[in-house]
């Protein structure tokens, strides 16, 4: 691989540009789920899908049987923390020896809630209070009261109940199969299941399991098992149960504009501050947008607060001219992080794609553009330095309406309610993209833009306030942030340009590098048979159907894990980029 790198080590006001060599890697506890439950196939074979997802946790993997039903286990890939003794799944103490937890998460409340209920910890995980709760309050209860991103597994032998939850905006990812005849299988990424064996002579569907769910199943004698309810535990427009435990100051009352900033600032600045939890380097993704250097400026901030002993690293990537990064290097400049820029050619990007769709586990076209260049920094951070937590700006479009075709919606109403879909949607995309490309090489993915408190309350605000003002996306939260000299102001009111988009030149986008390179591949005769080969979310463009026949090729019957495409609305698009739109115009423009 060719990827050039440069580091420029803005705290110490340095303008050198540094070819980095290789550093040790710190060790995480992101990792990998996956579980049977009524296997009727040796559980020896069928274990060996569980390899598939050992990027989530390249350090050490348990298998498991659970006592007294010998077709049942559980599969967990770990990437190393500091509690050596304690850190393998799945978790049991002896307090509650029927209790056995696979999850994949952080729970950033987990002190917090010990301290109000007075539990008595028998480990250092943050997930040990996912016991303690369903013990005391059962499982609807106990999966309300957590913040945090997570996906679970929890297996109640006294009472022989399964549960499977996974937190509100499916940060953390969890897939399903369930057979006619009570066969369950549950994994952190589809890939682990699509090879899985089973009695049943019709093909199964794997599933998405539903964000902000819960699904609660009978486990029969025989291990077999028999769903009794799917219920939702949390809203993204509702205020969460668990801001009744919270530490944060004090919000203002009413919706008067100076109260309503003052109260972004604090919920986004604790959103962060609660993501500082972490036992290994804490980095950030900067893209020079207004959403990423709010990351990365709060996080540089608060860092120095709580003394980390080491500075924060930004990374940005994209070609020579790309105007993420010159914005980037701005922003790092200012904000005094250690900044890598990460330079790639078309060429590279173009032989990414294949891997980066098998991660991904989608044929969106949007998604898969945006995937390549995160796809490419996250295997930089991987081998070039030690930060292993990674802080992105993932989500803030969605909840502020930061796409430039909110520009065009015919009402603030229809506004606020499409960012609302978009939120409920994000798990099939820029979600499922930060945490795939990330995780395919071993990084933890912190997103505090999704903090339940902040998005309920940012939901909360009149539909006009929200809503694009004097030409300008996402004004309310640029506002908020006006005149404090977090992040440079050319920065603060920079336009919305697509992580996709931005990481190459206005001249020439990294998408026409790719339709060009795809042109020589799929013909024009192909491109007419693709609505009746592909019926189901039909390709309209020889990008479309290259991207489909890659997916179909690994993945082959499993289209429906994606429901659509990712578009534009309220305008005439036949291409997502934003750069293709008619009411787009390059920053130079402005």
């Amino acid at each position: 691989m060719l990827l050039s790198s440069h580091c420029c080590h803005s705290a110490l006001q340095s303008s050198c540009r540094v070819t980095l060599s290789a550093a040790p890697v710190r060790r995480s506890k992101m990792c990998g789920i996956w579980a049977l439950f009524g296997s009727d196939e040796c559980l020896a074979i069928q274990c060996t899908n569980a390899m598939k997802i050992a990027h989530r946790g390249p350090d050490a993997f348990r298998f498991e049987n659970v006592n007294g039903f010998t077709n049942c286990c559980f599969g967990f890939h770990r990437l190393a923390i500091v509690d050596q003794l304690h850190g393998m799944q799945p978790l049991r103490v002896k307090k509650f020896p029927y209790l056995w937890l696979c999850y994949n998460g952080e729970i950033y409340n987990h002190e917090l809630l010990k301290e109000q209920f007075e539990f008595d910890y028998q480990t250092r995980m943050d997930g040990e209070i996912l016991l303690h709760l369903y013990d005391r309050f059962g499982i609807e209860k106990m999966s309300s009261l957590l913040d945090g991103v997570f996906a679970f597994i929890l297996l109640d032998t006294a009472n022989r109940k399964i549960f499977l939850g996974r937190d509100t905006y499916g940060v953390r990812p969890m897939f399903k199969l369930l057979t006619d005849d009570g066969f369950l299988a549950v994994c952190s990424e589809a890939k682990g299941l699509t090879q899985i064996t089973h009695s049943m002579s019709e093909p199964v569907k794997i599933m998405h399991f539903p964000p902000g769910h819960f699904e609660e199943f009978n486990l029969k004698l025989n291990g077999k098992v028999e769903s009794v309810q799917l219920e939702r535990f949390h809203c993204c427009t509702e205020e969460p149960k668990h801001a009744e435990y919270d530490d944060a100051e004090q919000l203002g009352k009413g919706f008067a504009l100076e109260t309503v900033k003052s109260n972004i600032r604090i919920l986004f600045e604790n959103a962060v501050r609660k993501r500082l939890m972490a036992h290994r380097r804490i980095g950030c993704l900067l893209s020079g947008g207004v959403d990423s250097s709010l990351v990365a400026a709060t996080l540089v901030k608060l860092s120095k607060e709580q003394e980390l002993q080491y500075p924060i690293q930004t990374f940005a990537i994209g070609a020579e001219d790309s105007p993420d990064i010159a914005a980037a290097r701005k922003v790092a400049a200012h904000i005094g992080s250690e900044h890598h820029e990460v330079n790639f050619t078309p060429e590279e990007a173009i032989k990414a794609v294949e891997e980066v769709i098998v991660h991904l586990e989608s044929y969106d076209i949007t998604t898969v553009r945006a995937s390549v260049g995160m796809y490419l920094v996250s295997k930089y951070i991987r081998e070039k330095t030690d930060s292993v937590v990674i802080f992105s700006g993932e989500g803030s479009d969605e909840l502020t309406q930061g796409y430039i075709y909110f520009h065009k919606a015919p009402s603030p109403k229809a506004g606020a309610e499409d960012s609302v879909r978009l939120l409920k949607e994000l798990y099939m995309f820029d979600v499922l993209r930060a945490d795939r490309t990330t995780a395919a090489h071993g990084l933890e993915l912190r997103v505090p833009f999704l903090d339940h408190r902040f998005t309920a309350y940012y939901l909360s605000l009149p539909e006009e306030m929200r809503a694009p003002k004097d030409g300008v996306e996402k004004h309310l939260l640029r506002e908020a942030f006006s005149g404090l000299d977090l992040i440079p102001d050319e920065i603060l009111w920079r336009r919305k340009e697509a992580f996709s988009d931005g990481m190459t030149s206005t001249k020439k986008s990294w998408y026409s590098f790719l339709q060009e390179n795809i042109e020589s591949k799929i013909n024009d005769s192909q491109l007419q048979k693709a609505k009746k080969l592909f019926p189901y979310n039909p390709p309209t463009t020889k990008e479309g159907l290259f991207m489909r026949q890659l997916f179909e090729k690994h993945y082959p019957g499993c289209y429906e894990w994606i429901t659509h495409y990712w578009m534009p609305r309220w305008i005439k698009a036949t291409d997502p980029s934003a750069r293709t739109l008619s009411i787009y115009k390059p920053e130079k423009d402005q």
